[in-house]
């Protein structure tokens, strides 16, 4: 058994990484400061279903705060550490970019530091393949953040994988998301906003297949950057289409002028993932969708306050 310092449990990929980690016997001590940055109900869900586990402790904490995360280090001893919290959302970075490099900079620094200190030899941060045209606030932060890993790898010899996830969906997610926003909006019979004209392609990936990534970059790979997503690039307006066969109604759309921050075409590069961590993705976006909204369905009570 091992035991694992995993900060942003609450969060949509971390929640799903912890459960995966708790199932294989280890002991998780989740942090997270439940922000508000969106509806922390879905945070105290997600929350809930990992507080069954009796080898999960929780910490609510920020990462910048460093007598909490001190308190932590002082009373596990953690065989890694995997960083996945961050402020997230590209667009909201624009106008507020100070509260980005705080957490997503300054908070992997603090925990580096820590693990050197507390000689933890393993780190994994979840980084966002935004990284590859840092054209906003947000994408900055996070190769800021991968650059400071790099340095901690070279001077004090921590293993560091660092992941690039490539638009995440599922069960649970994030409601500022498209899939999720665009599947509650659709089922509530209110206009979805579209950006530029839907041609714009992103590689969907799963919740599922991104936390068994995450899970299994825990080895020795000594420094290594992977990007971690379904390796296939689908269309906007197709993704749409998948939602509201599934819902079995039609949306409206009204389309908006693309953001300056936002990019025309995304897919990951799985090589390193399958060469180095034995990774593939297993749920195509059809499957994908299907599962994510029958999720909502079964819980649409009470996902129409969030």
């Amino acid at each position: 058994m091992k035991t694992y310092l995993l900060t942003g449990a609450a969060g949509f990929i971390g929640s799903k990484t912890a459960e995966l980690l708790l199932k294989a016997g280890n002991k998780v001590v989740g942090v997270d400061n439940m922000s508000d940055y969106y509806d922390p109900r879905l945070k105290a869900y997600r929350l809930k279903a990992l507080q069954a586990f009796p080898r999960f402790t929780f910490k609510r904490a920020d990462v910048g705060n460093v007598p909490a995360l001190k308190s932590v280090f002082k009373t596990h001893r953690f065989d890694a550490v995997l960083n996945l919290c961050a402020h997230a959302g590209i667009r909201y970075s624009v106008d507020h970019p100070r509260i980005y490099f705080t957490t997503n900079v300054l908070g992997t620094l603090d925990l580096l530091e820590l693990a050197r200190t507390h000689k933890v030899p393993k780190f994994v941060l979840a980084s966002s393949s935004s990284v590859y045209a840092p054209i906003s606030p947000y994408a900055a932060s996070k190769k800021s953040a991968e650059a400071i890993c790099y340095s901690y790898h070279h001077l004090h010899g921590i293993d560091v994988s660092i992941l690039r996830y490539y638009s995440v969906y599922g069960p649970a997610g994030r409601p500022d998301m498209a899939v999720f926003a665009f599947m509650k909006q659709i089922d509530e019979g209110r206009p979805i906003q579209v950006f530029g004209d839907g041609t714009q392609s992103r590689d969907f990936t799963y919740v599922d297949d991104a936390a068994l990534g995450t899970v299994k970059a825990i080895k020795k790979v000594g420094f290594k950057v992977i990007d971690l997503g379904a390796g296939a690039s689908y269309k906007l307006n197709y993704m749409i289409h998948l939602i509201e066969k599934n819902l079995g109604k039609k949306a409206r759309v009204i389309h908006k002028p693309s953001h300056i921050a936002d990019l025309k075409a995304m897919r990951a590069d799985t090589g390193e993932a399958k060469r180095v961590l034995r990774w593939a993705p297993k749920i195509d976006v059809v499957e994908g969708i299907r599962r994510t909204v029958e999720w909502y369905g079964a819980n649409r009570n009470w996902l129409k306050k969030c």
